[in-house]
């Protein structure tokens, strides 16, 4: 018969060290660079995409007849006045799909606007394809 020895069980530990960088944020601490040139300084109003509608719409209704639903109208923003600087924006920051619409005309233009680093402010650019935009690490 064979004896059975007992052994004490051992814990080794490795420490770990990268050996080369992985970014795991996406495009936190980039700066896009975009002009405010919607409209090209005419005055107009700008309305966020908010209905989930493709178009513009500026007044609510009923759809789907008896039984339907309410659509909400797309969100006014109020007047806009394109400023023509090429601002500096966080990647982190808001950028909303929306329309640029001229007063006195009914000429929509898709645009995508930026509320500025508090929130407060509207700029629009009509250049849509944001990976087209000058880029700089903050």
């Amino acid at each position: 018969m064979e004896g059975r020895v007992w052994k004490r069980p051992l814990t080794e530990v490795q420490k770990f060290e990268a050996n080369e960088y992985v970014a795991a944020c996406g495009e936190s601490g980039v700066v896009y660079k975009f002009k405010c040139d919607a409209g090209d300084g005419v005055s107009g109003n700008v309305y966020v995409e908010s209905n989930g509608v493709e178009g513009l719409q500026t007044r609510g209704e009923w759809v789907g007849g008896w039984g339907g639903h309410w659509q909400e109208a797309d969100k006014s923003l109020g007047g806009y006045h394109a400023c023509g600087t090429t601002h500096e924006a966080d990647s982190d920051d808001d950028f909303l799909n929306g329309y640029y619409v001229p007063y006195w005309s009914d000429n929509v233009t898709k645009v995508i606007i930026w509320r500025g680093p508090y929130n407060n402010n509207v700029h629009c650019t009509t250049n849509l394809n944001q990976d087209s935009w000058e880029t700089a690490k903050s």
